[in-house]
């Protein structure tokens, strides 16, 4: 085991709590094993591994995330995901594969949406012209989390957001039955709404009831 990955065990086994990782686990609907270990627990051995092992270059970057995300507990992957956005130098379009790797190998929303929202938003809205072609290929794909990741992508992008393409994205997915992709269409309009709530509605209005209430019922939320 790797020097980072030992730091972690250690520190995590240190604040194991069985009977808390066996209600975290059910919560999750995760046969993976977990710690038990509540978020402020985490947050001080999260710094700590920030400040003890920064990445000096960008294939270390990617090798010490993915050596977090190979540790066998859920709190493990979420190092891994607070280990990749501590280090914003490295948050480029060359990354994207490994973010897609956490997004498909990860494929549940409490890890998926912190990738999503916070390293492939954060790499698309400084990158546009060259994410924006990836996220294209993303609304295709196969696997929902992947197509979750792309409508969820532009979420603190406010005033920057692409608004086309993100009502493009809405409508393409609209016939999609999946609660996730339903749920993460509302919660896309919603967030855009914060800033540009007349296109929402006339986005809204558009569509009528091409989109699923589930999805209106969130978009509408704060109109």
């Amino acid at each position: 085991m790797a020097e980072l990955a030992r730091f972690i065990t250690s520190r995590f086994a240190e604040l194991a709590n069985p009977d808390d990782a066996t209600r975290m686990a059910a919560y999750m609907k995760t046969d993976m094993p977990c710690w038990g270990i509540k978020k402020p627990q985490q947050t001080p051995v999260l710094r700590s591994m920030v400040k003890t092992f920064p990445p000096s270059g960008a294939d270390e970057y990617r090798s010490r995330v993915r050596e977090l995300w190979a540790l066998p507990h859920r709190e493990d992957r979420y190092a891994a995901i607070h280990y990749a956005r501590a280090f914003s130098e490295f948050q480029t379009p060359e990354m994207l594969d490994l973010y897609e790797f956490l997004i498909r190998d990860g494929a549940w929303w409490d890890l998926v949406d912190d990738v999503a929202i916070n390293l492939v938003g954060a790499v698309w809205l400084e990158h546009r012209s060259v994410v924006s072609p990836v996220m294209d290929q993303w609304i295709e794909d196969e696997d929902l989390w992947v197509r979750r990741a792309a409508i969820i992508g532009q979420l603190k992008h406010k005033g920057e957001t692409d608004t086309e393409r993100l009502f493009r994205y809405c409508r393409q997915q609209a016939p999609e039955t999946e609660f996730f992709i339903r749920k993460a269409i509302g919660w896309a309009l919603r967030q855009h709404a914060r800033v540009d709530p007349e296109s929402v509605r006339a986005f809204l209005a558009e569509m009528g009831d091409e989109l699923s209430g589930l999805s209106r019922r969130e978009a509408a939320k704060h109109l």
